[in-house]
């Protein structure tokens, strides 16, 4: 659960929606492959036999600061794309993805290439 408080109450999100907010805004850049395990914990999940395998949470890491958060991706890319450009449409649409339907601002957008594909 993600909460926020504002001079109106507290807003609470819950951490599947927000990931799945992201995961979709992201796969749905052109020239990103697929998102790619970005933590020791996501692996191990990965690998533990579970009946719910929740893959949306696959490759993000979110922290919440004062009022703002950081946002990490993990992404392969798509051999012969303009990685900079691919990149830089990611940070823009997150952020504006976030803040729109969230109302919650975003600090940063890191996005970490770990692979390029075919």
């Amino acid at each position: 659960m993600i909460r926020v408080k504002n001079h109106l109450g507290e807003i609470t999100i819950s951490q599947d929606y927000f990931m799945s907010l992201i995961s979709n805004t992201v796969t749905n850049c052109f020239g990103v492959v697929q998102m790619n395990i970005s933590s020791a914990k996501q692996t191990l999940m990965a690998w533990l036999p579970s009946k719910k395998k929740d893959k949306n949470v696959t490759g993000i890491s979110v922290r919440v600061g004062k009022d703002k958060l950081v946002v990490e991706l993990h992404i392969t890319v798509m051999y012969g794309v303009n990685v900079g450009a691919v990149v830089k449409s990611i940070m823009n649409k997150v952020r504006y993805a976030v803040e729109e339907n969230t109302g919650i601002s975003v600090e940063r957008v890191n996005v970490y290439v770990d692979g390029i594909r075919t």
